[in-house]
């Protein structure tokens, strides 16, 4: 039998991600399938805290098995920032256009691109708590390129690589992301587990 998880999540860019990335392997709901309307909290200093703090908030109000994840956007010659706080790194808006724009202007003056998306997925199962991460390394280009993705995808080449996410196809980067990475051991830990 399939096992079926909620995504606390509302943002539908994400929740289509993860939704391919699992090519049906777990049957996923979305928070208004479970009836919940609510602006979940996400006010931890850290990933892993915010993950956590979501996850909890179903887990603890909806009595069900979910996750949730947070990403961030960690650039080295920004000591880590916007790190926690890259959806409202120029305001509470969540504006990404603001927030690319913001990031561009505190590394004009940089030569260090280098940085890293990093990704955490808190699962909660029968009260039971995991965390997955996942990470790619990559650099900041001098400024946007593609039309695909979202966030700072237009900003961010992968080591390895020569386009941004977001001159990628979704397939291609749905293989290699921060995300796919992270989403990977949690499945891989599923797949064990129900052995």
């Amino acid at each position: 039998m399939q096992k079926t998880l909620v995504f606390a999540t509302n943002n539908a860019h994400k929740f289509q991600e993860v939704t391919d990335m699992l090519q049906g392997s777990i049957v996923l709901l979305r928070l208004k399938d479970i009836g919940c309307e609510a602006d979940i909290p996400e006010t931890a200093g850290t990933l892993e805290g915010n993950a956590l703090q979501k996850a909890r908030f179903i887990y603890d109000n909806y009595h069900v098995d979910c996750f949730a994840d947070d990403t961030g956007l960690e650039v080295e010659a920004l000591h880590g920032a916007p790190g926690v706080y890259s959806a409202r790194y120029a305001g509470e808006a969540h504006d990404a256009e603001a927030n690319m724009q913001k990031l561009l202007l505190n590394l004009q003056h940089e030569t260090n691109r280098k940085a890293r998306f990093r990704c955490v997925f808190t699962l909660i199962e029968h009260g039971e708590v995991h965390q997955f991460e996942g990470i790619v390394n990559g650099t900041i280009t001098q400024e946007k390129h593609g039309k695909e993705g979202f966030g700072y995808d237009p900003l961010f080449i992968p080591d390895g690589y020569k386009e941004t996410f977001a001159e990628m196809d979704e397939t291609r980067k749905n293989q290699i992301s921060h995300r796919a990475r992270a989403l990977q051991k949690l499945v891989a830990y599923l797949k064990e587990e129900s052995k």
